[in-house]
């Protein structure tokens, strides 16, 4: 490893931060939803949407959380790479493309903000509400499914480098390969309208996930990664 390279006390730091921006966009994620899919939920929410405004605005907020998501591919990068190149990259690259769908689902407090407000002030026609409605509704969802459509790619890519590593435990690696595949099937299924992966059963689909990205930051923070050390402490990655 030259001299440069990561040491034991970096490695840690980037276990802690890599943990903190997992569990601030997820709690971020989860908030956002809570309170949009809330507002979402209720009969004719665009004419009493002056009256969610502060819920609506703070779940646009929340959704700012998400720019986190590349952070911890960016951190990962330097660990990861030397386990397969091409997929360090790859995850990159899905958590862009998660940021960027996390945009998309931004787009629907923020619309349903400016279209109550022209409701309110008689420069939208109140006839075309429900309409409107039906419409931010169907891009909510579609930008959930889109957020977790590429999450899973995202998933997929850095679970597999986790495995190869085994800079965590490998239950906790298995736990991470099998989430994000179950998380797939049940968007698939979602497409077809089989299930909706946000309520009743299709939200099995969601549970593995939330079990791996939970105790996964928890385990960095608490723990961080193993590593077998060479001189001076610098990390030395073992490829197997």
């Amino acid at each position: 490893m030259p001299l440069g390279g990561p040491t034991r006390a970096s490695t840690r730091r980037t276990a802690i931060l890599v943990g903190l921006l997992f569990l601030t966009a997820t709690a971020a994620f989860i908030g956002a939803g809570t309170l949009t899919g809330g507002v979402l939920g209720r009969p004719d929410f665009l004419l009493g949407a002056s009256a969610d405004t502060p819920a609506l605005a703070t779940g646009a907020l929340l959704v700012a959380g998400q720019f986190g998501v590349v952070g911890i591919a960016v951190l990962l990068f330097p660990l990861l790479k030397p386990y397969g190149a091409s997929l360090a990259q790859a995850h990159i690259g899905f958590r862009v493309a998660e940021l960027a769908a996390s945009l998309f689902y931004l787009a629907v407090p923020l619309l349903v903000i400016e279209l109550g407000a022209g409701l309110r002030d008689g420069s939208i026609d109140p006839s075309i509400s429900t309409s409107l409605e039906a419409l931010l509704q169907a891009q909510y969802s579609v930008a959930l499914i889109m957020i977790y459509l590429v999450n899973t790619a995202a998933g997929m890519c850095m679970a597999t480098l986790l495995y190869r590593s085994r800079v965590i435990p490998r239950w906790l690696a298995v736990l991470g390969l099998i989430s994000y595949p179950t998380l797939l099937a049940g968007c698939v299924l979602d497409l077809y309208g089989l299930v909706d992966v946000t309520q009743g059963v299709g939200l099995v689909a969601l549970l593995p996930g939330a079990l791996f990205e939970l105790i996964l930051p928890i385990w960095l923070i608490v723990k961080g990664f193993t590593f077998p050390t060479g001189p001076a402490g610098r990390v030395t990655p073992t490829l197997t």
